[in-house]
């Protein structure tokens, strides 16, 4: 399969790097760094969720937020929902895309939304009616689908069987989420092939996260089997709140940065998107663990005025 040579990238900083902070990011400071994130040329953010805010307090401002967002640049601007009520509530608001969500082992999907596997894709079901009523696409993410934290590997089947309801319900994609990090590229690559083989009109999405340091590796193996889709967080922010030593998804700044050395097209403005990281790192009061936003580009050079000389 040959590597793409232009990947789209789904910001989903505002919606997964924020959902398990302590701290309740203002409103305003949401607004002005998801039109951040737009004017450097991000295609697609998941920008908040519609989720019950005594679940989620720090996105109970998602209809808020939505109101003031940037919408003349053609940036999707999509929205996780757990259940039909988050779906009408997503379709009042007007949202461009409904995500929605369920765990590939049944252990990890009872601690997340204490559904079943099977009352989880029963549940999809109405809300591909309401989202089709309203001439909204949704795309159907899959947690765990490259490890459980609770089960270990995930049978292909199982991913299979999830994809197939995905399909059939009139989704436009399918989302293999990397939980806690357990992808390694054995891994993704036998997942990806899979759905690939048996369900090849799904287009699927790929999200790492980096809890074990090879979460760009895993990128390489998605671009080689072909896959032009990846979600990606700020400054390398986020991380699942019911899983065990979950950490955060793969940096947005740190693959732009591996993609245009690679020469694939994304359509982002690496340096603004630095620029947005940086002002992440300062709303939220802690250094994230981004990489490019530290060092720069690797041809962003420096005066020798600017460094000290050895001495002797």
């Amino acid at each position: 399969m040959a590597r793409p040579t232009k990947v789209e990238i789904c910001e989903v900083g505002p919606r997964d790097g924020l959902q398990a902070e302590k701290y309740f990011v203002p409103t305003d400071d949401k607004i002005r760094l998801i039109n951040k994130l737009i004017n450097a040329g991000m295609p697609k953010i998941e920008f908040s969720s519609f989720v019950s805010p005594r679940a989620v307090p720090q996105l109970a401002d998602v209809e808020e937020v939505l109101v003031g967002l940037d919408r003349t640049k053609g940036c999707t601007l999509a929205a996780l929902v757990p259940n039909a009520k988050g779906a009408t509530r997503a379709v009042a608001a007007g949202v461009d895309e409904i995500i929605v969500f369920m765990s590939a082992s049944e252990s990890h999907n009872m601690k997340n939304v204490n559904r079943t596997v099977d009352e989880s894709l029963a549940g999809f079901e109405e809300v591909a009616r309401i989202a089709d009523d309203a001439g909204i696409p949704v795309h159907g993410a899959i947690a765990t689908a490259l490890g459980c934290p609770f089960e270990g590997d995930v049978p292909v089947t199982q991913l299979e069987y999830i994809a197939r309801h995905y399909r059939d319900f009139g989704f436009i994609g399918v989302g293999f989420g990397d939980t806690t990090g357990m992808a390694t590229p054995p891994v993704v690559q036998r997942a990806v092939r899979h759905i690939q083989d048996v369900i090849p009109e799904l287009p699927i999405t790929l999200h790492f996260h980096n809890t074990r340091g090879i979460g760009l590796v895993n990128v390489l193996v998605g671009l080689d089997e072909g896959v032009s889709h990846y979600d990606a967080s700020f400054g390398g922010m986020g991380g699942c709140p019911f899983a065990p030593k979950a950490t955060g998804n793969i940096c947005t700044e740190d693959l732009v940065y591996m993609l245009h050395e690679m020469g694939i097209e994304t359509g982002i403005d690496l340096l603004k998107m630095v620029g947005v990281a940086h002002d992440v790192e300062q709303v939220m009061g802690r250094e994230l663990p981004g990489q490019v936003m530290k060092a720069g580009p690797r041809l962003q050079l420096h005066e020798l005025e600017e460094v000290a000389t050895a001495a002797g």
